[in-house]
Formats: structure tokens, C-alpha cells, sequence
């Protein structure tokens, strides 16, 4: 009988070997020539970007059957990305290595399937990815238990994950250059939660454990090479350090500062720890802009919000990224308590199509999610049928990013969200850009005749309800 997993194969394979004659041509073992090529279904743009170390090497346009091709004749070993839209993955070459490999839109992590000379490594680190990404959205819970049950549950979450990656290790026998980031995207997502915890822990339960860490719990981090220059642009890395720097940039200060002051020393101390360990200037930029990003988009402070800035210029030599932030900043400055909150496109269940500014007219609660986790979701809409029953007064509106309308009109029809406005918007960009979201946890609060009250919040934090009264 035929596994899923070889239908998808098999329903690949056809159309390409239709087109190209073999995924696995012979090439010569004395040179690097290679291709990479695929079909996107279901496209929203063109054309396909091929990138190494976050600058575009091609940009591969589909043709008539959205099908994309490119010949190199040598290509260096290493990992490289490719974009379509907003989304994106990795595939790695080995010498001589050519892939190809079918996504569709709809369901982009999901749906990744490579085939070809190279396959099995990268159908490994798709795979590992979708369990990565899997296992998070099953930690909700998990964050509120005490630290002993915390490393407990991680422990034997990772043993399971380790004997996976293993298995597969002796199976396909990859190189030593792939497997360093076939074990980083084991480790690191094992790490991350540890340097997590005591900061989710705080906010869904209001307990402060810093202090009351075992001794040992941080004593991977003698292990890290902060300046490892292979994964400079390894998402699993880089997230990674960016929380690591999160907690030692927090360790030095405490209550005698006021919130804003806090954040803003807090953050700029990241920065400087950061400039004392890594000194590699590739993985160095891309920290830097990440701690930017996360703290324009948690800081409403204007004044603070220029120190801030300054100091990331001080520190940054990356300049393609430092518009980007500017535009956030900019976003933030419109996002400000009593300023009216801008106006986005909104569709509705039934498909028609509404601004903002006519849903949004009083008090209301504004919060995200998406299909891709579930858990959220489903976590999200309980904690807000609580509050809907606490605060009658309030308006709820729950918006959906990064699906179809025919996937958001599905998941509208397997739940019962009665006494919820559900919309969804159709423009992630625009959104993101006026509301400065980037991430489904946020939440914004408004208060009589839809004016801002608190655009920057999240209904899980343990003083959540404080922007309510």
C-alpha cells in the first residue's frame, strides 16, 4: 500500500520528469555543476528567489506551469534559500548535488517535497523543521509548570528528537558539513526553550524564577561559538543567541527602574553583550536587527525608542535592513494611546470586503491567528470567551493572517467562535506595516469610539486585564 508521504512523491515526480527527464541525472565527480529547479502551486507572485546568506543570487521566473529551472555551472557546497512571497526554506547543496522540489502556496512549510541528487538531507531538514515547529505549538501548557516538570517534559521531548535525527544520520550518511546544521536545528530548538522558560513562565503565571534556577541549567551556553560564521544565517541559530542575549541583557536590573527605562537599558545592554561576543560582523548584523525588531515592537516609548536607534546604529554596520526598521519605528509612532488606529483592508466570512474603521467603533480587543497553529488558535479563542463573559462591554475581534479565505472559511466552519467578529485580512504586508504586527501573540486593545488604548499587549500575560479597566 502506498504511504502518503510516496503519493506526494510519486505526484511530483510525474509532471517533473516530464519536464527535465530525471531527477537523478549522473554529473561528472570533477566539477560543481548542479540545478535547482520545481513547480510552485497555487503561486501569488512570478517568480522564485534563490538566495545564500540572505542576498539573492537568481530570481528564477515561472513559467506557464509555474514551474521554475536553473543551471549552474558551479555552485559552492553550503545551505541556500528559496523565497516565494514571504515564505521561504532552505536546501542545502553538497558537490555536485542537484534538487528539485514542489510547494504549494497554500500550504508552504507543509507541503516542501525535494527529489533529486541531495533529496533525502533536505526532506530530513523540512522534516525536522515541521516536528520543530509542531512541538512548539504543543508548549503552551508546558510553560507554566515548575522548573523540575519544565526540563522534565524538554528532556524527554529531545530525547525523542535526538533518536530521530540519529536514525536518519546513519541512514543517509550526510557530510559533516551538512550535519552541522542537521544537529543545530536539533539543539538549538532544545535550547531556546530553556532560555525561554523563566521569561514565559513570568508572564502567564506572574512568578519570577530567575533566581531560583538550578545552577546547571544554563551550562550549555560554555559550549556555544557565538561567532560561528557557518551559521551566521541559520535561523535556528540566530533566534537562538537573540534569546540568550534576552536573558543576559535582563540579569543586571531590577525593579528601581520605571517599565519603559527598564526595557530601553535592558535592550541597549543586549546590544553591548552583543558586541562583546560575537565579532563575527554577518552574525553580529542579523542579532542586532532581530533584538530591533522585537523591541520596537514591545517599547511605546518615543523618546526612548530615538536613544534606541542611535544605539543600533552605533553598533550595526548592516544597511539593508536599517530602512526596515525605520519603518517599523515610523509604524510605532501612529501607534500611539488615544491616536486613532490606522486603517487596514478587512474580508469577512462571506467574503466582502470591509475597512477597519467601520468594525472598530468602541471598545474592543483585537487579537490574531492563523491555521498553521493551532493551538493558538485554539487557546486564544477560550481565553477570550472568558473575557467576553467578564467584560460585556467590550467588542472581541479575532483576525486571521497568512491564509486563504477558503482555509479561513474552513476552520470558521469546524469551530463554533459565536460572539466573536472573525474577519481576515487579505494584505499581511499591509498589516504589518501600519500595525506593526509580526507575530500572531499580539494583541491590541481600544478604548471608546476605537481609539488606541493599548496597541501593544498579549491577552496571555498575567496583567493583561489591567488594559481592560
Amino acid at each position: 500500500m502506498l504511504s502518503l508521504k510516496n503519493i506526494k512523491f510519486i505526484s511530483f515526480i510525474i509532471p517533473i520528469v516530464t519536464l527535465f527527464c530525471s531527477c537523478k541525472n549522473e554529473f561528472k565527480g570533477s566539477d560543481y555543476v548542479a540545478y535547482f529547479g520545481g513547480e510552485i502551486v497555487n503561486p501569488k507572485n512570478t517568480y522564485v528567489l534563490f538566495c545564500k546568506d540572505n542576498e539573492v543570487i537568481d530570481t528564477l521566473k515561472l513559467d506557464k506551469n509555474n514551474r521554475f529551472f536553473i543551471l549552474f555551472d558551479s555552485l559552492a557546497p553550503g545551505m541556500y534559500t528559496f523565497k516565494h512571497e514571504r515564505e521561504y526554506q532552505y536546501v542545502y547543496f553538497d558537490k555536485n548535488d542537484s534538487i528539485m522540489v514542489r510547494v504549494n502556496s497554500k500550504d508552504f512549510d507543509g507541503s516542501v517535497v525535494f527529489c533529486g541528487r541531495g533529496d533525502q538531507k533536505n526532506n530530513f531538514l523540512i522534516e525536522q523543521y515541521l516536528k520543530n515547529e509542531k512541538d512548539k505549538n504543543s508548549m503552551f501548557p508546558i510553560w507554566d509548570y515548575d522548573v523540575n516538570k519544565f526540563s522534565y517534559s524538554i528532556d524527554s521531548s529531545y530525547q525523542v528528537a535526538n533518536k530521530f535525527y540519529s536514525a536518519r544520520r546513519e541512514e543517509i550518511k550526510w557530510s559533516d558539513e551538512f550535519n552541522e546544521y542537521a544537529k543545530a536545528a536539533l539543539d538549538y530548538q532544545y535550547y531556546s526553550k530553556k532560555e525561554f522558560y523563566p521569561i514565559i513562565h513570568k508572564m502567564r503565571t506572574g512568578k519570577d524564577v530567575f533566581e531560583s534556577l538550578p545552577k546547571d541549567f544554563y551550562s550549555f551556553r560554555k559550549n556555544i561559538d557565538c561567532n560561528n560564521v557557518v551559521l551566521a544565517f541559520y535561523s535556528p541559530f540566530v533566534m537562538y543567541l537573540t534569546q540568550m542575549l534576552n536573558n543576559m541583557g535582563a540579569i543586571n536590573y531590577h525593579n528601581h527602574f520605571s517599565e519603559a527605562d527598564l526595557s530601553l537599558k535592558t535592550n541597549i545592554n543586549k546590544m553591548n553583550i552583543a558586541d562583546t561576543l560575537i565579532k563575527n560582523i554577518k552574525v553580529k548584523n542579523t542579532v542586532l536587527n532581530t533584538i530591533a525588531f522585537q523591541y520596537l515592537l514591545e517599547d511605546q516609548n518615543i523618546v526612548n525608542n530615538n536613544i534606541f536607534i542611535d544605539t543600533y546604529y552605533k553598533y550595526s554596520t548592516d544597511k539593508s535592513y536599517e530602512n526596515e526598521i525605520l519603518k517599523i519605528g515610523n509604524a510605532i509612532q501612529l501607534l500611539k494611546p488615544n491616536f486613532e488606529l490606522p486603517i487596514v483592508k478587512l474580508i469577512d466570512k462571506n467574503r466582502i470586503e470591509i475597512t477597519s474603521d467601520k468594525v472598530i467603533t468602541k471598545k474592543s480587543v483585537i487579537f490574531f491567528w492563523t491555521n498553521s497553529a493551532k493551538s493558538h488558535l485554539e487557546a486564544a479563542h477560550k481565553k477570550i470567551f472568558t473575557l467576553k463573559t467578564k467584560y460585556p462591554n467590550y467588542d472581541f475581534i479575532a483576525i486571521n493572517i497568512n491564509d486563504s479565505q477558503e482555509d479561513f472559511e474552513k476552520v470558521l466552519s469546524d469551530y463554533n467562535f459565536k460572539g466573536i467578529s472573525e474577519l481576515r485580512c487579505p494584505n499581511f504586508e499591509g498589516i504589518k506595516s501600519k500595525w506593526a504586527i509580526n507575530k500572531i501573540y499580539r494583541a491590541i486593545v481600544t478604548g471608546n469610539n476605537g481609539k488606541i488604548k493599548n496597541a501593544f499587549t498579549n491577552i496571555f500575560d498575567v496583567h493583561f486585564e489591567d488594559s481592560l479597566n
